[in-house]
């Protein structure tokens, strides 16, 4: 696909549907550093208005967090994007580089046995102020838990559970907890509105709460990312989104074998 660079202007025509065809384009960011280079995507559109953001055959629109490529380590199989612990290479976290910001996010994954990966919303890359890199995603972004909850030791850590599958990492509990064992499919569903998140686990709401808010504040510092713990962390969480209130979808690399399929994104008004 051709690349194109875009004057800021442009980029309020992001997006636009065709309405016949039933797909949007989307541009996306090809890269972390240097000027700000954008690929044009089309994406399909269902009768409900969700954009499917991984096709099943490659990696279009996506790419390692704060690199220009894909990390080799994830791969396409059998339709879906598969992190493989087992292949050599390189690893990493990724992301789809389009940032949303009131949407409602599906898809499936599963795990392997003991596995352990997340779902980010809302993330940026963010330069470490030493100018040794960037950050983790993790302490931009909430996180969704991805887990197997009978056999890593991450599900009885936390508090009350929200550690566990689908909980808001370190900080919320999904409850009911009704994640299906490792080997088996999950759909979760993240609905993200003018800063009041849900998340919803196998058809079940399992959790609610409002960013930018003292109660978000408050969730923070009772967690491994309070401002006492990790300064850093805390003030880019506390602030999740930047000041437009828009980010990044990803997924994790923790280094264990993970599979997601049917990913895809509907924006909000």
């Amino acid at each position: 696909m051709k690349k194109i660079l875009l004057a800021v202007a442009a980029l309020a025509m992001a997006m636009s549907v065709n309405a016949q065809k039933k797909t949007v384009e989307l541009f996306v960011s090809q890269g972390f550093q240097g000027p700000e280079c954008y690929e044009k995507v089309v994406l399909p559109v269902d009768g409900k208005g969700y954009m499917t953001i991984f096709n099943g055959e490659n990696f279009d629109g996506w790419r390692g967090y704060g690199r220009n490529k894909m990390p080799s380590k994830w791969v396409v199989e059998d339709g879906c994007i598969k992190f493989d612990s087992k292949k050599e290479g390189e690893g990493g976290d990724i992301i789809f580089a389009h940032k949303f910001k009131n949407f409602e996010l599906e898809m499936e994954w599963k795990i392997a046995q003991g596995g352990n990966s997340g779902i980010f919303y809302l993330a940026q890359e963010v330069a470490r102020a030493d100018g040794s890199g960037l950050e983790p995603i993790y302490i931009s972004a909430p996180e969704c838990q991805v887990l197997d909850n009978e056999n890593h030791p991450d599900a009885k850590l936390g508090v009350d559970g929200n550690r566990k599958s689908t909980s808001l990492y370190d900080m919320i509990p999904a409850k009911p907890q009704n994640a299906k064992p490792f080997g088996q499919w999950n759909k979760v569903k993240i609905r993200v509105n003018n800063g009041k998140v849900e998340h919803f686990q196998n058809g079940k709401k399992v959790l609610e709460y409002t960013l930018w808010t003292p109660e978000w504040t408050e969730m923070l510092q009772k967690s491994k990312f309070s401002e006492k713990n990790w300064p850093v962390a805390f003030q880019l969480l506390n602030n999740c989104g930047g000041p437009n209130h828009e980010g990044l979808i990803g997924m994790q690399d923790h280094g264990d074998t993970v599979w997601y399929r049917n990913i895809r994104v509907k924006e909000l008004k």
